[in-house]
């Protein structure tokens, strides 16, 4: 059996009057790919955010690599990010800056000089060649086709190797067959690197190519968790209107 890498439990979280998260409990195994799946405005932004300490949870508790992160101080939360990559859902690439730039940028805060000056190329070369963009190495983000900066975005989550990762939304805005592009190149990244991934989305068939399980988050709560087949064929209207769509 897969050890537990992140495990909550009873998480809450309220805006004023608006309870977005309630007592909600999950457990994401080693090397697997969990998709949240809920309509907008159901919690999983807060969710994600939550993890990283972006947000700080009113109740319950969040435990990654088996220890609580609540207690965490700024400079144990620092090293813990750097072994937790983030796709943006915006990719997040820097306009100014050509690929290889905007791929040795998380080195220079994480990596030592002597390492950066010893490894960076390699880093840089081997994260390209994940999402076979090798040649776009010295083109700027402009140059680059939605489904290519999305694939550069996910080199640089890449780059620092890291054990989890947290996709929002990775296939908003790009075509189907691009989609599908991303979809099977985020399970071939699970499989070479053994990550453990978080994925928010809202695309049927990202879902069904990528979750090894689903879990429906309905109105804060963990409604319902299966695999992507038995939740297609489920009976519950709240589970069958989300597949009905697809």
């Amino acid at each position: 059996m897969s050890a537990t890498v992140i495990e909550i439990e009873n998480l809450s979280k309220s805006f004023g009057a608006n309870h977005v998260l309630k007592n909600f409990s999950m457990k994401v195994p080693k090397g697997k790919n969990l998709v949240i799946l809920g309509k907008s405005g159901s919690g999983k932004s807060v969710l994600i955010k939550c993890i990283v300490s972006l947000i700080t949870p009113d109740d319950g508790l969040i435990k990654i690599f088996g220890e609580d992160i609540l207690t965490y101080s700024a400079d144990s939360l620092d090293k813990l990010r750097a072994r937790i990559g983030f796709l943006f859902q915006s990719n997040a690439l820097y306009d100014s800056m050509t690929v290889r730039q905007n791929l040795e940028f998380p080195l220079r805060h994480h990596w030592n000089t002597e390492r950066r000056e010893k490894d960076t190329e390699q880093a840089v070369l081997e994260v390209l060649e994940d999402v076979g963009l090798v040649h776009t190495v010295d083109m700027m983000p402009s140059e680059l086709s939605g489904g290519m900066r999305k694939r550069i975005a996910l080199a640089r989550t890449l780059i620092l190797q890291p054990e989890i990762i947290l996709y929002d939304e990775p296939t908003t805005g790009l075509d189907p067959i691009t989609g599908r592009e991303i979809s099977h190149l985020i399970v071939e990244v699970q499989k070479k690197y053994n990550t453990t991934s978080i994925i928010i989305s809202h695309d049927m068939n990202c879902i069904q190519i990528t979750a090894n399980s689903v879990i429906m988050l309905i109105e804060g709560r963990r409604y319902a968790q299966d695999t992507y087949e038995n939740l297609q064929h489920h009976n519950d209207p709240k589970i069958h209107e989300f597949f009905s769509i697809s």
